[in-house]
């Protein structure tokens, strides 16, 4: 007669025998621009919860441009831009969609003392005429403009909208940010900075959002959004990424797009 513990390894061992077989996660990368990058993180975040076999990640800024070369290679079944595409990229195939409206803001270390500027003070700071902090009613420290690099989407869409920016010329004394971490660190870390991106709530603790003639980046009459797109080409793109491209022009996405201060884009 077989012992106990020998019935026991019998029987894991044919429970293990006629046990389904669990899949594999499959890694989904999506790569690009440093743009919405809070947004993204927290859509993937809700995807994975829907779609437990699928584990989404938003890896660090490799700008818009990054992403398009990426996705039009082949290395990449997925991108995100904050960009429209050039009529070249549209002919390689590279198919783009848009699903979220990113409002601009302006941001300042914590010390400056100052929350609200006029637009007519925004363009002085950028354009070195106001260089200290106590000239619009802030602390007494030397104002550090970072700005972003000519082609950057959020600087792009400020020429187009922000009053008095389609022809700023941006003082030669600031620092040139090469992606939105990197701008958004500075200005955390650099006393007297000022910078410049897309609105997220994860920027308020570490860094003061001013409110622009009297508006935040919320408000409805703010003028200027970036626009969040996805890209992908049809020869390359995965089932996982169709369904991530499906669910992020869904329902739950738009609330959580809602909930963190973006605007869907309806399609």
């Amino acid at each position: 007669m077989r012992s106990f513990g020998t019935r026991i390894l019998l029987a894991l061992a044919l429970a293990l025998l006629v046990a389904p077989a669990r899949a594999d996660v499959i890694d989904l990368q999506i790569v690009g621009t440093g743009d919405g990058i809070d947004l993204l993180r927290a859509l993937g975040s809700d995807f994975m919860e829907q779609s437990k076999m699928v584990h989404v990640e938003i890896p660090p800024s490799i700008g818009s441009g990054g992403g398009i070369a990426a996705v039009g290679a082949g290395k990449s079944v997925l991108g995100r831009v904050a960009r429209k595409l050039t009529n070249s990229e549209v002919a390689s195939g590279i198919v783009y969609k848009p699903i979220a409206k990113l409002p601009s803001a302006f941001y300042v270390h914590p010390g400056v003392g100052v929350k609200a500027l006029t637009s007519d003070q925004l363009n002085g700071i950028y354009t070195g005429r106001i260089t200290d902090w106590s000239q619009v009613g802030g602390a007494q420290i030397h104002i550090r403009v970072v700005r972003r690099e000519d082609s950057d989407s959020t600087l792009t869409v400020l020429r187009q909208m922000m009053p008095g920016w389609k022809d700023l010329a941006i003082t030669e004394k600031s620092k040139t940010a090469t992606t939105t971490q990197e701008a958004i660190e500075t200005v955390r870390s650099v006393p007297g900075a000022i910078g410049f991106g897309p609105y997220s709530p994860n920027l308020e603790p570490d860094v003061t959002v001013l409110k622009i003639d009297g508006r935040h980046p919320l408000d409805p009459a703010y003028p200027s959004s970036v626009e969040l797109a996805l890209i992908y080409k049809d020869s390359t793109v995965t089932p996982e990424a169709r369904a991530f491209i499906k669910y992020a022009n869904g329902p739950n996405a738009r609330a959580v797009m809602s909930r963190l201060g973006s605007v869907p884009v309806q399609q």
